[in-house]
């Protein structure tokens, strides 16, 4: 009689599923905004243990709130294509292991700002990192067709974290790096719920989309990129930049203006998809102009 063959399947490889689950992608975007913030809070040199220390803290935190974003939403993930293949709704990883890592790196995130920054950093980065694990993420998300409106000034709060970890006190010009990021989070997210609206809706997420209907939602993002460019002139307005930010900012705005007019009067089925995609762009180019205008 012959023996029966099992197959073992494939050991996956652990370290990458709890990467994926800290959201690296959205970090480093974060973390940029968070350097710039860093850099604009001084004119001379950074010092080196507010930036390497300030980062290792905030990033830390950072995955820790996108940790406990995968727990909290793990049923939710399991029935959207967007996200069915994330390491919770596969079994993967197990949610009482997900939620120790989280809090792990989320402590060790504190305990590195409180110690080696400065407390105010600290309290403000937990303070965001509950904003958007608790507050938006159990509450808001399924609340109101607003959530991202009003859970979005957690995600808003990085450059003002980069300002604090360096100066250790809150200035207005920080704030006004906070609000562009506030302005740009609706737009950004709205035009990925048009095009996942099918999904959202299945998982009962009352999304503008879902709620409002897409000519509304459209409407809403064509006016929030008015704002958003409005806003992007207010470095300039106080002094914080100069002209070569105005110029690429000016660019910016009008592009992200015509892609949001592009959405609601010449649509087609990926023009939402394009728009949420040349919004992380816009956002990652307007604060490496800062930067740059910074410096030149």
């Amino acid at each position: 009689m012959s023996k029966e063959i099992t197959l073992t399947p494939p050991v996956s490889f652990a370290w990458r599923d709890y990467l994926e689950m800290t959201k690296p992608k959205v970090v480093a975007l974060m973390l940029l905004t968070v350097v710039v913030g860093m850099c604009l809070s001084v004119e001379g040199a950074l010092p080196v243990q507010a930036l390497v220390l300030g980062l290792t803290g905030i990033a830390l935190m950072s995955a820790s709130a996108a940790t406990f974003n995968h727990v909290i939403d793990r049923k939710t993930d399991a029935v959207m294509g967007r996200t069915r293949g994330r390491p919770l709704p596969n079994h993967r990883i197990s949610a009482v292991k997900a939620t120790i890592f989280a809090f792990a790196i989320g402590i060790l995130g504190f305990v590195i700002l409180f110690e080696w920054v400065n407390t105010l950093t600290a309290w403000l980065t937990f303070f965001s990192l509950i904003g958007y694990a608790v507050i938006y993420t159990m509450y808001l998300k399924r609340a109101t067709s607003q959530n991202i409106v009003i859970g979005g000034l957690a995600g808003a709060m990085p450059p003002l974290l980069g300002w604090t970890a360096v100066t250790n006190h809150l200035d207005n010009n920080a704030f006004l790096l906070v609000m562009i990021i506030f302005l740009w989070t609706p737009p950004h997210f709205w035009a990925l719920s048009i095009a996942k609206k099918e999904e959202y809706a299945k998982a009962d997420i009352p999304v503008l989309p879902v709620t409002h209907g897409d000519a509304f939602t459209k409407t809403y993002i064509l006016l929030y990129t008015v704002l958003l460019g409005l806003a992007c002139l207010m470095p300039v307005a106080v002094g914080m930049s100069g002209d070569i930010y105005l110029i690429g900012a000016s660019i910016l705005s009008a592009l992200f203006f015509y892609q949001a007019w592009l959405l609601k009067y010449s649509p087609t089925k990926e023009r939402a998809m394009k728009v949420f995609t040349f919004s992380i762009y816009h956002l990652m180019l307007l604060f490496v102009l800062l930067l740059v205008d910074h410096y030149i």
